[in-house]
């Protein structure tokens, strides 16, 4: 699903209340990393990673990663804090992607 520019808005305003459940440090990167972020995401489908200060990885370079690597979507990069967004396959958990698909 390719998100358009008021379905983003709606999910940076259900992230808003979201800790980061995910953390980039200094091992950086992995394939293993990123599949443990879709799992997650499988089940909740939005959720906030957070870059910790002992990282080489900028913002960019995860933004980059994560949509290189897999189907998740960046939604927003602040600072070093990223809003990611991957529709559920199991339809028990397709609340928020059946709302975004509406707007």
């Amino acid at each position: 699903m390719n998100l358009r520019g008021k379905q983003k808005r709606f999910l940076r305003a259900q992230a808003n209340h979201l800790q980061p459940l995910f953390a980039v440090g200094k091992n950086g990167l992995t394939p293993a990393w990123v599949d443990q972020l879709t799992g997650a995401l499988d089940k909740r489908e939005l959720m906030k990673v957070n870059i910790l200060q002992n990282s080489d990885a900028t913002a960019q370079e995860v933004k980059d990663y994560i949509e290189q690597n897999s189907e998740i979507q960046v939604v927003q990069v602040i600072g070093r804090v990223l809003v990611l967004f991957k529709v559920a396959e199991n339809l028990r958990f397709q609340d928020l992607s059946v709302r975004v698909a509406k707007i």
